[in-house]
Parts: structure tokens; C-alpha cells; sequence
């Protein structure tokens, strides 16, 4: 398979690019910048995997850095299997709703939502000549309406629109067998996450990577998933 994977420099991303690479995929590792000092564990798999790994520049915030990262890709190939909407931002976990920042809402919903918005709008030409085409969304349960806490305002919002995005594609791209997928995966031990959680990424990986390659395929008409498949509340 051909995946393109976006925020793959580190955290779920760098091990989704680790777990496809070493299941035989080929992958199109976006980072927001491909400076040696922050690109270095995915140069490590580059040197590892050779020409399977393809490292792409992509600024998921930025329109034109998307269009760029596309025509980047387009180069090496004339479709993609799968698109991986990982990258993302956390930012004012701790705020009141007195204290919630509106800048930090904006930056964290242009990343968040719009960012995966952009990606699934560029890269759409070579999803619709994969085969069995997915597109995950890396979501989490605080975008549930029917599971929300209060606090973690910024983050929330934008994972709640980020489920919309998914319910909202599955339905126009299910003509073109696109699939599409919110999918939670769980309190991982990440820069994001923190050293007190729960799993390693690794776990998630692999059972993103299994959907992707049907072997645990989710039921269609699912919005939100955890990282095996399972129905998650929306």
C-alpha cells in the first residue's frame, strides 16, 4: 500500500510510518519541517527502509504548503491508499471557559480541523485510484458531544468539528469507495500525552495500519472508532 501520513516526525505518527514501513507499505512521512534536528527518528527509518520512505514538507495550516505537498507526492506516485490525518495540537488544556484564549481556539481549529479539511481536498485525485481507499482521522474522545467534560476547550472544539469533517465525507465520498473514519487513539505516551499515560503508540499504530489494510476493518457506517474498530459515542 501507499500511505501518506501527516505529523509523522514523532509521537503516533512516527509510529505509524514505523509500523507500515516494517508491514511492507510504502510511506509519505509529512512533517511541518524537515530540519535535521527535528526530522532525525525519521531519518533513522529512511536509512533503515531506503526508498520506501518518502519525507514530505507539509504545513497543514497553510493552504499553499498543502498544494506543494500534494504536487510533491504526485511525483512519486499516481495514488494513495490511505491518508493519515494525524498531525495536530494541544494547546490551553488547563484553561476555564473564563480563561479560554480565543486566539489558541483558532490556531488549535485550523490545525485540528481545517488541517485534515485541507489534506482530504488536495490529496482526493490520488485517493480516488487507490485501492480500497481510507482515510483516518485521528480524532480522541474529547470531541464526543455525548461524553464532554469541561476545560480542554481549544482541543475539544476542534476534535468535535474533526468528527463532523469524517460523518460529513463519509457520506459525499462513499460514491468513489473512499472510506472514511474518526478514530480515538487512546492515551498514549507522547509529547502530547505525557509520560503517566496509558500505552505506547505502537498499540494504536498497528491497529490503525490492520484497518487500513481491512485485516480489522471497522463497520461502514461507524464515525468514531477506537484504535481496534470498536464503536466509539459521538
Amino acid at each position: 500500500m501507499k500511505i501518506f501520513i501527516t505529523g509523522a516526525n514523532r509521537g503516533l505518527g512516527l509510529a505509524l510510518a514505523k509500523t507500515a514501513l516494517e508491514r511492507g507499505h510504502e510511506v509519505f512521512a509529512g512533517a511541518r519541517s524537515l530540519d535535521p534536528k527535528k526530522f532525525s527518528q525519521l531519518k533513522d527509518l529512511q536509512n533503515r527502509f531506503g526508498a520506501k520512505l518518502i519525507p514530505v514538507e507539509i504545513d497543514v495550516s497553510d493552504e499553499s504548503a498543502v498544494i506543494r505537498a500534494f504536487q510533491q507526492v504526485k511525483r512519486h506516485t499516481e495514488r494513495l491508499d490511505a491518508v493519515i490525518n494525524n498531525a495536530g495540537i494541544l494547546m490551553g488544556r488547563e484553561r476555564s471557559i473564563a480563561d479560554t484564549d480565543l486566539d489558541e481556539c483558532m490556531d488549535t481549529m485550523n490545525v485540528n480541523a481545517f488541517g485534515p479539511l485541507r489534506v482530504i481536498k488536495h490529496f482526493l485525485p490520488l485517493l480516488k485510484k487507490g485501492d480500497n481507499p481510507t482515510v483516518i482521522n485521528v480524532s480522541s474522545d474529547a470531541g464526543s458531544i455525548s461524553s464532554a467534560y469541561g476545560g480542554d476547550y481549544a482541543y475539544g472544539l476542534s476534535k468535535a468539528a474533526l468528527n463532523m469533517l469524517t460523518a460529513k465525507a463519509k457520506k459525499e465520498l462513499k460514491a468513489s469507495g473512499i472510506r472514511v473514519f474518526s478514530v480515538h487513539p487512546g492515551w498514549m505516551r507522547t509529547d502530547m500525552g505525557g509520560p503517566s499515560a496509558e500505552i505506547e503508540p505502537e498499540i494504536p499504530a498497528a491497529g490503525i495500519c490492520k484497518m487500513i489494510e481491512f485485516s480489522d476493518f471497522p463497520e461502514q457506517d461507524l464515525i468514531l472508532v477506537d484504535y481496534e474498530g470498536k464503536p466509539m459515542d459521538i
